[in-house]
This record gives structure tokens, sequence and C-alpha cells, in this order.
């Protein structure tokens, strides 16, 4: 299901971020964790789920986010593929402007198809912090 996959991938970035703040050094994993490698595969299966589903979709832009997945799952599987993996090669991984692109493509898409506020909305913005339909106090 791609609201699955798209978790997936939203959830495992946020790991990766606190992942490379905490400065490991590049090792083989083994000991406790957490450890990146799980996180960073289920990320690329999750983007090989999205590039089945979306290429040859009639939508335009969800052939874009079919093209950056498959962009962003290249970069992963190549960390995936080296034998030590440290907070340094994750803090570049989470600046690849491939992976931030799905990022972004998918923050628009789950926006688009489920507008936050929109699920039992009263209609008087109570739920929003800020209502961009009303003039600022």
């Amino acid at each position: 299901m791609i609201n699955d996959d798209i978790e997936t991938i939203e959830s495992g970035y946020e790991f990766l971020l606190a992942f490379a703040a905490q400065g490991r050094p590049a090792q083989n994993e083994s000991g406790p964790g957490p450890h990146a490698r799980p996180i960073i595969e289920g990320i690329a299966k999750a983007m090989d789920n999205l590039v089945s589903a979306l290429t040859g979709s009639d939508n335009e832009f969800e052939q874009v986010i079919a093209e950056d997945s498959r962009k962003a799952g290249a970069a992963l599987r190549f960390i995936l593929a080296q034998d030590k993996i440290g907070s340094e090669i994750v803090d570049n991984l989470n600046a690849s402007i491939h992976l931030r692109a799905v990022l972004t493509d998918l923050f628009l898409y789950s926006e688009a198809l489920n507008p936050l506020g929109a699920e039992g909305d009263t209609g008087n913005g109570s739920d929003l912090a800020y209502d961009a339909t009303k003039p600022a106090s």
C-alpha cells in the first residue's frame, strides 16, 4: 500500500537524521543498535514499491515521484553496498538532492490526497494553527 511506503520513507528519514547527529564512526554494524542499515533497507524497499506502483501512471506527478524514487533508491543501494556505515555517510545521504526530492514529493502528494485538518474539520479553522483563508489579526 502506498501510504505504508510513504510512512516507511518519512519515518526512516527521521531516524537517519538522528543517526547522523550521533557522530558514529563508520563500522560494521553489530552489537547493540540502533543501526542504520535495516532502516536504509526498508526505505529502499519502500521506494522500489513506489516505483513499481507509479511507473506508467497517467498522472504526471506520480511519474515524477517514480523517477525521483528510482534515483534516490540508487543512492540508498550505493550506501547499502558499503561494508561500513557511519554517521558521516548517512549525513551525506540525508543531504542528497535525490532523497530530499522524494521527501518533498511525498509531502506534497500526501497533503493533496489527505489534506491536513480535512477529516472532521468543523469549517471554523479551530483545528488549524494558522488559517490562510482568514485575514491576519
